[in-house]
């Protein structure tokens, strides 16, 4: 996968188009990603033992990995990675300009 747990992205399609955030969950064997505040999805839930408040919850769902590009600071949008090898570590950075994301 292009992405990983942790890093600010940017949604490229769907209705959430535009929305920016951070990647809480990453799913690489079903190509999926869980972003924030991206996908809200409502559930109805039942009182229970441990939830004593029963009501409706709003959550994130998955959403496909193709989906979503790394956001750039410096560039202010979504860029395509090369790989570079900085104090002999390999690092992702803007293809647009050059910065180590």
């Amino acid at each position: 996968m292009h992405v990983k747990k942790g890093d600010k992205v940017v949604v490229i399609t769907g209705s959430d188009k535009g929305k920016i955030g951070k990647i809480l969950t990453s799913m690489p064997k079903q190509n999926r990603v869980i972003v924030e505040g991206v996908n809200m999805q409502t559930k109805h839930q039942k009182q229970t033992r441990e939830m004593q408040q029963a009501g409706i919850i709003h959550k994130e769902g998955p959403i496909n990995a193709s989906n979503v590009m790394l956001y750039c600071d410096k560039c202010k949008s979504g860029v395509r990675t090369q790989a570079k090898i900085e104090d002999g570590k390999k690092v992702r950075a803007c293809k647009k300009c050059g910065t180590v994301l």
